[in-house]
């Protein structure tokens, strides 16, 4: 599965790799290109999962405001609701393009 803007690969990984979590495909931190994403002020906290960190999305076209999230320490619950640990993996926003690749 691979992750684009405009073109530019954002994060690329196996699918096997890969969490699906209502509707959202979550990388691992390790399939995140290096330099694609810097730290959002913008807060959340999922009732169910914790805390989310937000991440911009810098591209050489710009950059997409909140165009991905993590959940940095996720609730006990949460690993047990999904089946695995996904602390720290990367979703997108609309605007981030996730397909086969």
């Amino acid at each position: 599965m691979r992750a684009t803007v405009g073109g530019t690969v954002i994060a690329e990984a196996p699918e096997s790799e890969l969490v699906r979590i209502e509707g959202n495909w979550y990388f691992p931190p390790s399939a995140i290109t290096p330099g694609a994403l810097t730290e959002s002020p913008t807060p959340y906290t999922c009732p169910w999962k914790g805390a989310a960190q937000y991440w911009d999305v810098v591209t050489p076209d710009g950059t997409t405001k909140d165009g991905a999230w993590s959940y940095p320490e996720i609730k006990p619950s949460a690993v047990e609701r999904v089946g695995t640990d996904f602390a720290g993996y990367v979703a997108f926003s609309p605007g981030v393009t996730v397909a086969e690749g």
